[in-house]
């Protein structure tokens, strides 16, 4: 196999399919290689689909896509062992078409993605293994070499959209090993129950849905958070805590989610639901300071490959969808004014995505990954302080507000001492500003 493409696709997750789909449509010989029995055989993810990103790719998918639940309801819950305090903002304005937001599930969602890569024109092939990059005699990379007869195939450029583990990017030396206090190991199962039983529970109807973002003690000190979200018939469930905190705690991601689960705030919502499916993933979370070199002479990375995924507001498939296409347009313009895939040129690539949502949104938290975990009172403490003080206030046993307030001060400065209070109000001032 010594057939010459324009651009080698490794992966065909978000980032591999919306880079070759991009690739594709614009006339380039497009090849992508998947090792997973399908495309998105192996993807995991929550999952929820923000319409923008796609929607910059494919216009009209909503016509099509395999969509769950457009999503006019967030709430974020802070937890102790029993009980949660939180927000919850529901817009009608979520609720008025084009819908900002989905769930969807990867498996359907995926193949259908991938159907579009090659209506588009691209070979997509899976079960295949990419074993090596290869180089000419001046490193530049000019293909791939896959585990099949024959294997080596050549291309102007090579696109690593391989996932968080990145094998090639490491081989080559592009990118480090994994830090485990840069990547979270995250636990989901899909839990099966009528619409009807959906829509009553949540208080939506139609395709509405709601979205359920939960931290504090149910990762028990752990850098991590928990999620809920609802599908058209089922309920996505799961959580997860950075791989460093997991190799020193004495729990398994599973007995975390099985917690989870028990939680007197969730356990109703799963009522009668049967579990059908259990996945687990690594998921990049280092934030800026994680992100790789990702670009060089004939190659670039896109999607969790790069690290990029904003932890704080747990987006990922927007990041993966847009590095894919600004990758994608960057080698088509490159392409079309006669200049080599260099890393010279290809610095463009870098030079757009620093422009984009993509590295303005990963700059702005880039601190707060490393605050979090070396300040496990923001998942330990402040969560139980709340939820005691929740409860004191709203119990109505003949003590006067007034004197409720003073025993939640003092429990407050017993805790963190007013040094410590203000010291933390101010770490947190500077990861969010």
């Amino acid at each position: 196999m010594s057939e010459k493409f324009d651009v080698i696709v490794v992966g065909a997750g978000a980032s591999g399919n919306a880079a070759a789909y991009t690739l594709a449509k614009s006339g380039l010989k497009v090849l992508q290689l998947e090792r997973g029995e399908t495309s998105g055989a192996k993807n995991v993810q929550g999952a929820i689909l923000y319409a923008d990103a796609l929607e910059r790719i494919i216009p009209d998918f909503r016509e099509e896509a395999p969509l769950e639940r457009h999503i006019i309801e967030q709430r974020m819950w802070v937890m102790d062992e029993r009980s949660y305090v939180g927000s919850h903002f529901r817009s009608d304005d979520f609720n008025k078409p084009p819908y900002n937001r989905y769930t969807i599930i990867r498996a359907k969602f995926d193949k259908w993605f991938s159907d579009k890569v090659k209506e588009a024109g691209a070979l997509v092939i899976c079960e295949t293994t990419v074993k090596t990059l290869l180089r000419d005699d001046a490193g530049k990379v000019i293909g791939v070499e896959v585990d099949r007869i024959d294997g080596k195939i050549y291309a102007d450029l090579v696109i690593l959209a391989d996932g968080v583990n990145s094998t090639l990017a490491r081989k080559a030396g592009f990118r480090p090993e994994l830090d485990p206090k840069h990547v979270a190991l995250a636990v989901k199962e899909i839990h099966f129950l009528p619409k009807d039983v959906i829509e009553s529970r949540f208080n939506i109807q139609d395709e509405e849905g709601v979205v359920i973002e939960m931290m504090g003690k149910i990762t028990h000190g752990m850098m991590g958070t928990g999620f809920l979200y609802t599908n058209s018939d089922s309920i996505s469930v799961g959580v997860g805590c950075l791989l460093s905190d997991f190799m020193t705690q004495k729990i398994t991601p599973y007995q975390l989610l099985e917690q989870l689960k028990a939680h007197p705030s969730v356990a109703p919502m799963l009522e009668g639901g049967e579990m059908k499916e259990y996945a687990a993933h690594l998921i990049p979370e280092g934030g800026y300071h994680a992100i790789p070199q990702i670009y060089g002479d004939g190659w670039m990375i896109v999607g969790d490959s790069g690290m990029f995924v904003n932890a704080v507001h747990r987006e990922g498939s927007n990041l993966a969808m847009t590095t894919g296409r600004i990758a994608a347009e960057t080698a088509i313009e490159l392409g079309r004014a006669g200049k080599a895939m260099s890393a010279a040129n290809l610095a463009l690539y870098r030079k757009r995505l620093d422009d984009s949502f993509v590295i303005k949104d990963l700059k702005k938290y880039k601190d707060l990954p490393e605050l979090l975990d070396n300040n496990k009172q923001f998942l330990t403490t402040y969560p139980e302080l709340l939820n005691r003080s929740a409860y004191a206030m709203l119990k109505v046993d003949g003590e006067d507000k007034r004197s409720k307030q003073k025993d939640i001060y003092r429990g407050f400065r017993a805790e963190r001492s007013l040094f410590g209070l203000l010291g933390d109000a101010y770490k947190l001032w500077r990861a969010f500003r």
